[in-house]
């Protein structure tokens, strides 16, 4: 028994118990449910090893003492403690419904620590957000004063300037109108001014013609009245009519000078009527591809339309000069010369109808529905003049054939300003080339551009209905000036 209470004071086990519960108690809120749980075991497993010790000395001291003092000492001490289950006699619950009130007040604790915190915080954040929503109140309460000012201020001065704003604006629309009129008139004029200055150029053609004529006659009469008596002698008694190598006819004469003539015209019509009607064109598109092809498509149309307008009027003249014709010179050659005189005879309005209605059902261009392609009937009328005379030189003079997507050649035609000029293929052309034969007079001018071989066919944004309004159409005036009968046209029987 003494051995045995040695040994359980020198290892300080109750020491060590109490270190471990005072520990325990200060990290009991810190620790997880598992950790106190594994702390409490440890306790009563210590606990278990302490009261096994007592227990062994207790029965050694109740052996030692004897019967009768162990009996009654175990009887008035131990047993009404043992009676209790280890616990103090006033307690009036059980052990586990006192370790569930301790959790749950415990567990309470924590909810409230836990509440309270977020509380707090929540309140600081709030507290915040109220001060930023206060500075934004009162931010937009001065950029709201600061409206009202300039709204004030604003409506002061337009209560001052409304009076003398409406009497410009009628002044400026009382002008606008005049100009307006102005403008017709000019139109009007330069109309008039264009016919007088066409008229004036085939006349001096004419005089030019005609001066070269004079000169050759004069030149034979010269030579005729010379004094020579070598020329006497080889006068022959009575007079041969001329050979066609002595006597050239008009054409021959001026086959030459009109060449020149209309090729200088090709290159005006290009560089002056085809920006005029570009121009004109861009008022109601906006897309320059589309305005571009017009134009080149309106040229090839009117070329086609000339050389069959020319054709049919050749058949005619050969028709009525083939039974009277007795002249020195060839049946064709009459014919051409009488062309060549009288080719103001060309029914050009016919021609520029025909190219109108080709347009109007070409897949590869459209139009607004509120104008029509009679809008460029002067580019037409132009281009179907000169096509027309070029069928009376001789090589005939006429344009290259060309189609989107050809190979393009540097001998016929020049790239546009906005081409690729490492593409190898034409997008679409701007201007044809001009051919005397297969000989390149003057280059075309085309599109071209990599990754842009084949555009799809565009819809015609043409009106739904069959007969287009004529009172929306910017262009009435001139489609009723362009349809009215030409004052240059004039019977082919007379002539004959």
């Amino acid at each position: 028994m003494a051995d045995t209470l040695r040994r359980l004071s020198n290892n300080e086990t109750f020491k060590i118990l109490h270190d471990k519960v005072d520990d325990w108690y200060k990290n009991y809120h810190i620790n997880s449910c598992d950790q106190n749980l594994n702390r409490c075991c440890e306790l009563v497993e210590l606990t278990s090893k302490v009261q096994g010790q007592l227990f062994t000395i207790l029965s050694q001291t109740a052996s030692e003492g004897g019967h009768y003092a162990g009996v009654e000492t175990l009887k008035s001490r131990f047993l009404p403690w043992l009676g209790t289950s280890f616990s103090i006699s006033a307690v009036a619950v059980s052990p586990d419904t006192s370790l569930s009130l301790m959790q749950e007040s415990m567990d309470k604790d924590r909810r409230l620590r836990e509440l309270s915190s977020i509380h707090e915080e929540e309140l600081c954040r709030l507290e915040t957000e109220l001060s930023t929503t206060r500075m934004e109140l009162d931010k937009l309460r001065q950029e709201l004063t600061e409206a009202h000012l300039e709204i004030d201020d604003t409506k002061t001065k337009s209560a001052t300037t409304l009076l003398a704003t409406e009497d410009e604006i009628i002044q400026l629309k009382a002008e606008l109108r005049a100009a307006r009129d102005q403008v017709d008139i000019y139109r009007r004029k330069l109309d008039v001014v264009d016919d007088y200055e066409r008229q004036i150029r085939h006349l001096g053609e004419e005089v030019a013609v005609l001066s070269t004529e004079k000169s050759l006659l004069e030149d034979r009469i010269a030579r005729s009245r010379s004094p020579s008596p070598l020329s006497r002698l080889s006068r022959s008694p009575s007079p041969l009519p001329l050979s066609r190598s002595e006597s050239p006819t008009r054409a021959q004469l001026t086959n030459a000078s009109r060449h020149a003539r209309l090729v200088s015209r090709f290159s005006d019509i290009y560089a002056n009527e085809r920006l005029d009607a570009q121009n004109l064109l861009r008022r109601y598109i906006d897309d320059l591809e589309m305005v571009q092809r017009i134009i080149f498509i309106a040229t090839m149309e009117s070329f086609q339309a000339a050389k069959m307008a020319f054709r049919q009027f050749k058949l005619r003249v050969r028709k009525t000069l083939s039974p009277s014709h007795l002249g020195p010179e060839s049946l064709d050659e009459a014919v051409m010369d009488y062309i060549v005189r009288n080719v103001d005879l060309y029914d050009v309005q016919s021609s520029v109808n025909d190219v109108i209605r080709a347009m109007n059902v070409n897949p590869k261009i459209s139009f607004p529905p509120e104008v029509d392609f009679i809008l460029i009937s002067s580019f037409i009328r132009e281009v179907c003049r000169t096509a027309f005379a070029m069928q009376t030189v001789e090589p005939t003079l006429d344009i290259a054939f060309a189609t989107d997507g050809e190979l393009f050649s540097e001998t016929k035609y020049r790239r546009s300003y906005d081409s690729d000029f490492t593409a190898p293929l034409v997008v679409y052309h701007v201007w044809p080339a001009l051919m005397e034969g297969d000989t390149v007079i003057v280059k075309g001018e085309a599109f071209t551009k990599r990754g842009a071989l084949w555009s799809p066919s565009r819809n015609r944004s043409r009106s739904s209905s069959p007969v287009r309004s004529r009172s929306s159409s910017p262009s009435r005036a001139l489609a009723s000036r362009s349809r009215s009968p030409s004052p240059c046209r004039r019977n082919l029987s007379p002539r004959l």
